[in-house]
């Protein structure tokens, strides 16, 4: 069984959409990741480089955000859940991608984007 590490509320401004007014304008983007990973060496060494380091991770999370845009929240999902597993102590990893100013015909509080990956 794995452990999770999560972290939650990452805020970063992006340019993506499927409009041009939201690549040229841009938007704020709130993301979720949760990790699934082994946590019992950095519980036994308590050292960080035995663990994912989140202040470094949430840093490449935001510059994934603030970085080339893409069209849809699933393609910035991927892109996300890639860095994540580039660590090779995340077995698995949940994204989640909030973009609460998405462009509706309707009142829609927020529309997220949910995808979940694992290590081959």
């Amino acid at each position: 069984m794995l452990d999770r590490i999560e972290l939650r509320g990452i805020s970063a401004r992006g340019h993506h959409g499927w409009f041009t007014h939201e690549r040229e304008h841009g938007q704020p983007f709130v993301v979720d990741v949760t990790l699934g990973v082994d946590a019992r060496p950095a519980a036994a060494s308590d050292e960080l480089s035995d663990t994912v380091d989140y202040d470094t991770l949430g840093e490449r999370v935001v510059h994934a955000v603030e970085g080339e845009p893409v069209k849809l929240v699933e393609t910035l999902a991927q892109r996300i859940a890639d860095i994540c597993l580039d660590d090779v102590r995340v077995e698995n990893v949940e994204v989640t991608v909030h973009k609460p100013e998405a462009p509706t015909r309707v009142p829609i509080g927020d529309v997220t984007v949910t995808i979940r990956r694992a290590r081959k």
